[in-house]
């Protein structure tokens, strides 16, 4: 359904150090992601990732969308802003995890818009 939290990315100065306390914090389990650079993490609930190189950072929650095209188009009208391209976008990236975008409200409050991968 759209709208639903559908993944969350947390940004650490060290994602091995990051990987040791939330594994052992929440009992939560990672493999390496897609960039070579983090991790993807397994939850009982919403999936989620980890970057480096991004110290003091805030999570990030990405909403589901059917089209994030046409969701990226709604928040300009809407008088909100669009982030540039986290990472690069690649076909195995987007196939696997989806495509995604960081963006702001119409109030500067950080959102992101997630499009999850077709299914197989």
């Amino acid at each position: 359904m759209a709208g639903e939290p559908s993944f969350f990315e947390i940004g650490v100065e060290d994602p091995e150090r990051g990987r040791a306390f939330y594994g052992e914090l929440l009992g939560w389990s990672f493999v390496p992601g897609p960039s070579g650079h983090g991790y993807v993490i397994d939850t009982p609930g919403v999936p989620g990732g980890m970057h480096g190189d991004d110290p003091g950072a805030s999570p990030y929650l990405f909403f589901k969308v059917d089209d994030l095209d046409t969701a990226l188009a709604r928040v300009i009208k809407l008088g909100g802003t669009v982030e540039a391209p986290i990472g690069a976008d690649s076909e195995e990236s987007d196939a696997a995890f989806g495509r995604f975008r960081l963006c702001r409200d119409d109030q500067g409050s950080v959102f992101g818009l997630h499009q999850p991968p077709p299914a197989g």
